[in-house]
């Protein structure tokens, strides 16, 4: 089977199986989504819901957030990964919203890399997801199964190769949707240690099926 191949026949059963997705992130606007996409580096999307509603209550945009402390989203965060730092992130990232975007998160990429606490994977979630851009983000899932399915190369060792490479192959309609087949497939099917291959279609044309 050729790469070609390979992406028509992956791409055709998510759209199939999935025409519909999105975020798993609960949000009420796009300020609250950053928060959100923010928290979940190194933690569960489910985590990050059970703590936003109370968060988001107390601070619900970024000109409320700007003018808390660190200490003072930890009451509402301390069950998340690393809350010391992406408190400091969060409270950093309203400051400069309001200073310089009015409060308004920046649909371009160089201005949202800008923003505390925004690395490449969370600027391209923002890009697909808030403003429907044609941005592949690369997590742990999806850079597990761009390998596991052949859709990548070895060479491909970094997030940025497998964004590149994943970008090359799937056409720009279907990238925003893409990172949520690839991500959900990981979360749930394609998991790290033991991947559910017995109910998973796609082995059929999976390189590593191994049952």
């Amino acid at each position: 089977m050729t790469k070609k191949e390979r992406y028509a026949w992956v791409l055709d059963y998510f759209r199939q199986q999935m025409p519909e997705v999105n975020t798993e992130l609960q949000y009420g606007s796009t300020f609250q989504l950053l928060v959100a996409v923010i928290l979940s580096a190194q933690c569960t999307d489910k985590q990050v819901n059970l703590v936003t509603p109370d968060l988001f209550a107390h601070y619900p945009d970024a000109s409320t957030m700007a003018h808390a402390e660190p200490e003072d989203l930890l009451e509402w965060m301390g069950s998340v990964s690393y809350p010391n730092s992406k408190a400091r992130h969060l409270v950093d990232m309203a400051r400069l919203l309001v200073e310089e975007h009015g409060g308004e998160v920046p649909a371009d990429m160089d201005q949202l890399l800008r923003l505390p606490g925004v690395g490449r994977k969370t600027a391209n979630v923002m890009q697909a997801v808030a403003f429907g851009r044609a941005a592949m983000a690369v997590d742990t899932h999806v850079f597990r199964v761009s390998h596991r399915l052949g859709l990548v190369s070895s060479k491909a060792d970094t997030p940025l190769k497998v964004e590149r490479e994943l970008v090359k192959h799937i056409p720009e309609s279907d990238i925003p949707q893409a990172h949520h087949w690839l991500l959900l497939h990981g979360r749930y099917v394609c998991t790290s240690q033991r991947p559910h291959c017995d109910r998973c279609d796609l082995s059929k044309v999976c390189p590593n099926f191994k049952l």
